[in-house]
């Protein structure tokens, strides 16, 4: 059982939008925190992911004060958290705000970068797209600033460099289910990213990603995160995880923080909220759906967890979702 995949399959991933970067020594552009952008992507996004993927030459990417990171081609930078930077080359007199364009690119408006005229080469691809809440209390959590990895070194990895290459030279062609096929690389890239950063975890890491590693801890989240909606005890998830109650319990506080049927509960409310914002069923249906027996007891959990009563809480983040039945 794959802890990694059944999380990613229960979170919704929206958009994907590249822009095509030429640029020529000496020049540098910042890049404003993606948090007040998520919308602008697709309704119901709450995080945005970044990345630069190097295709040629070389670039430095500075977060405020922290030591420069140099990508070389073949390499990319995830940025999880969507967090301020800047990436350059040389020394440029200034930096390219690209705070107003911001909106521009991730509506797709604008799609190339060209800066400079004649000094050293580089090219690169950005490209953004969006998470729900939901992934910041999994493979999101505790992940650091940036990640950078080589995709040139073996088959797998050379595969996603190619085809995002290919798509984004491709852009212009406009053929049928070109966006879609930019989106699956998108993820594809990322996906590939947490597995190399969770192969180079240390043994004593916590978090979520680490619990996803470690067989019995992994096996049971795959399990919670498959059927959430089951009747599950601490006795029947061990069992399914091939392990006892307290290894089980201390294993998830170990790596989590926290009780597994504690986190159960956290995340089939997780669940319920977006049911709520995205489909007209009613709260009683939705509470069915997550594994609640009973309509008042979903309630009391929920406004446990969020502050208001489920209709309440549909009212209020009305069209943060697409509706449907």
């Amino acid at each position: 059982m794959d802890a990694l995949s059944e999380a990613l399959n229960a979170v919704r991933m929206t958009g994907a939008i590249f822009y095509d970067c030429e640029c020529y020594a000496p020049w540098g552009f910042s890049v404003p925190h993606l948090r007040d952008y998520a919308q602008v992507l697709a309704p119901g996004t709450e995080r945005l992911v970044s990345y630069h993927l190097v295709t040629e030459g070389e670039a430095v990417v500075q977060f405020g004060a922290d030591k420069p990171i140099v990508v070389s081609a073949g390499e990319v930078l995830i940025i999880p958290h969507g967090d301020a930077h800047t990436v350059s080359k040389g020394s440029p007199a200034e930096m390219i705000d690209t705070s107003g364009s911001m909106r521009d690119f991730l509506t797709g408006t604008l799609t190339t970068l060209r800066v400079g005229a004649d000094g050293e080469l580089t090219r690169f691809i950005c490209g953004y797209f969006g998470c729900e809440r939901h992934a910041d209390r999994m493979f999101l959590a505790g992940l650091p600033i940036m990640i950078k990895i080589d995709i040139r070194g073996d088959e797998a990895g050379a595969w996603i460099d190619h085809s995002i290459r290919h798509l984004v030279s491709s852009a212009s062609a406009n053929r049928p289910g070109h966006s879609v096929l930019l989106a699956k690389a998108s993820e594809a890239l990322f996906v590939e990213a947490l597995r190399r950063y969770m192969e180079r975890l240390p043994p004593e890491q916590s978090g979520w990603l680490a619990a996803a590693r470690d067989p019995i801890v992994g096996a049971a989240l795959a399990l919670l995160h498959r059927k959430p909606f089951r009747d599950w005890t601490l006795e029947s998830l061990a069992a399914g995880a091939g392990t006892s109650r307290t290894v089980l319990s201390e294993k998830f506080a170990r790596y989590l923080g926290d009780a597994p049927l504690a986190y159960l509960a956290r995340w089939r409310l997780q669940l319920a909220s977006r049911l709520l914002e995205t489909t007209r069923k009613t709260v009683q249906q939705v509470a069915a759906e997550v594994g609640y027996d009973s309509e008042a007891s979903f309630n009391r959990a929920f406004k446990r967890e969020f502050g208001h009563p489920p209709a309440r809480y549909r009212k209020e983040h009305a069209g943060q979702g697409s509706k449907r039945a």
